[in-house]
């Protein structure tokens, strides 16, 4: 893990004040960078404020990495130049699609694992680490449904990409336990299989369950604490892989920083029991 990285927030307006003026050490802030990409303003001025004491960490939700059509070039750009002006320490996207003949849709959309999809979005990966000049990490999808189209195995699928392109992986572990509760499979089996030597950030978030189905179908909504089973999963994967910069992410009502600051303070304490085993 970088000495610099340990655990990270996600980075809501309500809490700039308390961002910029925290200075915990290994302390680290994320966000969307289409919330961001524009020329000036009081929204950009604050983030260069809080970049100026935290590293920072872009996580963009609308390249559609994995759709048919070729990239956007000017949202590339776009994002190119909110790289190079604030200098983030990771920046990441998504195993899916979101744009369809120029419309882009507020989803992040499954697509069936098949070698042409592969092969698509391995272009797209270098397009944008050619044009950000960096490597970005992909993350692992929530699912929702069984596709029959699959030819490959997530996990592999992962796998191939990170030695195509070089690209790393974040690993979010509530997607995990989401997916493996909605489609019937072990998350601890997918875990083992996941090839973790490329994992460069781990998300954590909270899910709630379908409102007609109940538990028998849990969305990925990142609008409420991280659940315990999500703890145990990552307190296991850290042992067995050691620290990475870990992420809480919450995008849906958004509780009080020190809320926030409490879950911080648990994965800390798991990333520093992992770092005292190794050592």
């Amino acid at each position: 893990m970088s000495p610099e990285l340990s655990t990270g927030l996600s980075l809501k307006p309500q809490h700039f004040d308390a961002a910029i003026s925290c200075r915990a050490a290994g302390l680290w802030f994320e966000v969307h960078p289409e919330n961001y990409m524009v020329d000036g303003g009081p929204r950009l001025r604050w983030l260069e404020a809080v970049r100026a004491e935290h590293a920072l960490s872009l996580h963009g939700v609308s390249l559609s990495l994995g759709g048919e059509e070729p990239l956007d070039t000017a949202h590339l750009q776009r994002l190119a130049h909110l790289v190079q002006r604030l200098q983030p320490a990771l920046v990441s996207e998504h195993l899916a699609w979101s744009r369809w003949e120029g419309v882009y849709f507020p989803d992040l959309l499954p697509f069936p694992r098949t070698t042409a999809a592969l092969q698509r979005m391995a272009v797209h990966i270098d397009q944008t680490q050619n044009v950000l000049g960096r490597h970005i990490a992909i993350e692992n999808p929530s699912h929702y449904l069984h596709i029959a189209q699959h030819t490959w195995d997530e996990t592999d699928f992962l796998a191939e990409l990170v030695r195509r392109t070089g690209c790393s992986l974040l690993l979010d572990v509530n997607n995990v336990h989401v997916s493996a509760r909605n489609l019937g499979f072990g998350a601890s089996d997918y875990l083992a299989r996941f090839p973790c030597h490329a994992v460069s950030e781990i998300h954590l978030a909270g899910h709630t369950a379908d409102p007609t189905l109940g538990e028998a179908l849990l969305v990925d909504s990142h609008d409420t604490p991280v659940a315990p089973q999500v703890w145990a999963l990552y307190k296991d994967l850290v042992a067995k892989i050691g620290p990475r910069p870990t992420l809480i992410e919450r995008d849906g009502n958004v509780p009080a920083f020190d809320d926030l600051w409490n879950e911080r303070s648990q994965a800390e304490r798991v990333l520093r029991s992992a770092q005292q085993v190794a050592a």
